[in-house]
């Protein structure tokens, strides 16, 4: 067995290396917690895509790098083929432990910015006004002394630059830069977490991935004079989540939401209870519905609120409903089973996703996948994704909500126009599109660091 650093305290786990070193050992950090929405459904995604490579003529070995051994995936991972080990830095434990500290007020607070600090590693300079990145020579001689060629982020991570070993991160979005009103993604410290993390993996990390073409251009523009080059930038468009059934029979989809407690016609939106989702627009064209149309329409939430700034807005959310007399037709069901979530998408009238952030989204493509017509924003990307599959509607606009709402209710024409539309545009790009863009990606980087 190759000898690897170890740490006294046991907190980073070795790599049994018996065996034959194969010809490319790509290591993958994965999004685990099905509260992290989208980042774990991309996760999953792209775990199926790297295993499908992996079983392609290609020497390649998959190495899952959990920051939780005790993780309740690690038996089905290692069914299905991966490496697990555990790596998670003593600092990791301490955060732990800080986000589990009870109580409000200034003690949460105190704790809030020491996890902050913990997470935002200070630096001595800024390089091209990034902060520069703090070092971790453990996390580096652990992945080199392992022989890991490459580590994939499904997701902006501290360790893509501060290892300095070669890394593939996925940046979705740079929204702290273009909506820094909203404040979870600038408030408590946040928008220098955010700066540090998303502009050192722009600069340092050897691939980055982006979900489109608008993706790329709005990194660029931010980053492009501070270090982030063009060509290491790789555009790897969204699939609708991989953990989603298709096809569940209609009997079990209608049993699954009389469960719910969801009976009638609905609109449907599946996303936690931050500022930015534009729940408030929502509940504003529910009142105009009501008011000038007399339609009662009832919009189902699905999604948590379990954070200082959602807990607040969430209480705002519902004073709003009952101030607008429409509290009876917002239905809050949080977090929902994956059959649950088809059965939600299958039954509603219409997906409406208002929200301010892009500049894509997961959620369209798994309406689509599901037969439900969509309501979203018209916004940079979102519109370049949607095409004249969806109603476009300015989300700062509850006139404009409310008339697309209006006439996907009304018009069942409309709807299956819409669905039709939706069922083309998936066929353009699948598991196998991916799967060769991912591998370019890879291959690109890899062709860096050899």
């Amino acid at each position: 067995m190759r000898e690897s650093p170890r740490h006294e305290d046991g907190i980073i786990a070795p790599i049994d290396t018996d065996h034959k070193k194969p010809e490319i050992r790509v290591g993958f950090v994965p999004a685990l917690e099905r509260s992290a929405g989208g980042v774990f459904q991309y996760s999953a995604t792209m775990m199926d895509a790297l295993m499908a490579i992996a079983k392609q003529d290609r020497a390649i070995e998959l190495v899952a790098l959990l920051s939780d051994a005790g993780s309740s995936a690690r038996p089905q991972l290692e069914a299905a083929g991966w490496r697990v080990v555990s790596v998670t830095p003593p600092a990791g434990l301490i955060r732990r432990f800080a986000r589990r500290v009870p109580g409000a007020g200034p003690a949460r607070a105190a704790w809030r910015r020491l996890r902050g600090r913990m997470q935002t590693p200070t630096a001595a300079q800024p390089v091209h006004g990034v902060p520069a990145p703090a070092r971790r020579d453990d996390l580096g001689d652990w992945w080199r002394g392992n022989g890991i060629d490459i580590v994939i982020f499904p997701q902006p991570h501290p360790w893509a630059f501060e290892a300095g070993v070669p890394a593939l991160a996925a940046i979705h979005d740079i929204q702290h830069r273009l909506n820094p009103e909203f404040p979870e993604v600038s408030a408590d410290g946040e928008w220098e977490r955010r700066e540090y993390v998303l502009g050192n993996c722009a600069r340092h990390s050897t691939g980055v991935l982006v979900a489109s073409d608008v993706g790329k251009e709005q990194l660029l523009q931010f980053y492009g004079g501070r270090g982030a080059d063009a060509a290491r930038v790789h555009v790897l468009p969204f699939l609708p989540a991989s953990t989603l059934p298709r096809d569940v029979p209609a009997a079990a989809a209608a049993a699954a939401r009389e469960r719910l407690g969801i009976r009638g016609d609905y609109v449907f939106y599946p996303a936690q209870f931050w500022p930015h989702k534009n729940h408030a627009r929502i509940i504003e064209a529910l009142e105009q519905l009501k008011i000038r149309d007399g339609i009662a329409v009832t919009a189902v939430f699905c999604g948590s609120h379990s954070d200082p700034v959602r807990e607040r807005h969430f209480a705002m959310l519902m004073a709003m409903a009952a101030a607008c007399g429409v509290a009876d037709q917002v239905r809050i069901l949080g977090f929902v089973s994956d059959e649950e979530l088809s059965a939600l998408y299958t039954g509603a009238r219409a997906l409406v996703m208002p929200t301010f952030f892009g500049p894509t989204n997961i959620p369209l493509l798994e309406a689509w996948a599901l037969g439900c017509p969509v309501i979203t924003s018209d916004i940079p990307g979102v519109r370049e994704q949607m095409g004249d599959a969806a109603l476009l509607v300015d989300p700062r606009s509850a006139d404009e909500i409310a008339a697309a709402i209006r006439r996907v209710w009304t018009d069942p024409s409309l709807r299956m126009s819409l669905v039709r539309r939706g069922t083309e545009r998936l066929t353009l790009y699948g598991p196998a599109d991916f799967r060769e863009r991912l591998l370019a990606a890879l291959d690109s980087a890899l062709a860096v660091v050899r």
